[in-house]
C-alpha cells in the first residue's frame, strides 16, 4: 500500500519511494536507476510483508495456526496416506 508523503513521495510499508509517471507509466526510483510499477512491486512486496510480520508476533502466530490447521486437513485428505491396513473381505 502507498501512503502519499508529498508530491512524488509515498511510503511503501517502511521504504520511502519516489515516483514519477513517463509516457503514461509509473516508474518508481530505486537505487540510481528506475523500476517499473509492476517490477517494484514484485520485487518488493516480500520484504515489506516480512517487516510487516516482524513488528506484529501476534498475527504471525495467528497465520501459522491457520496454515497448520490447513496443512492438517490437506494431510487427512491426501490419497497417497495410509490410515488402516486394507481389511479382509469375508466371504458367507
Amino acid at each position: 500500500m502507498f501512503m502519499r508523503e508529498s508530491e512524488g513521495v509515498y511510503q511503501f510499508g517502511t521504504k520511502r519511494v519516489y515516483v514519477k509517471c513517463v509516457k503514461d507509466k509509473i516508474e518508481i526510483k530505486v537505487g540510481g536507476g528506475y523500476l517499473s510499477l509492476d517490477e517494484f512491486l514484485d520485487q518488493y512486496t516480500p520484504v515489506e510483508l516480512e517487516r510487516l510480520e516482524r513488528k506484529d508476533p501476534g498475527r504471525r502466530i495467528n497465520e501459522r495456526i491457520a496454515l497448520q490447521k490447513t496443512l492438517g486437513r490437506a494431510e487427512n485428505t491426501s490419497p497417497m496416506r495410509s490410515t488402516a491396513s486394507p481389511k479382509k473381505k469375508i466371504r458367507v
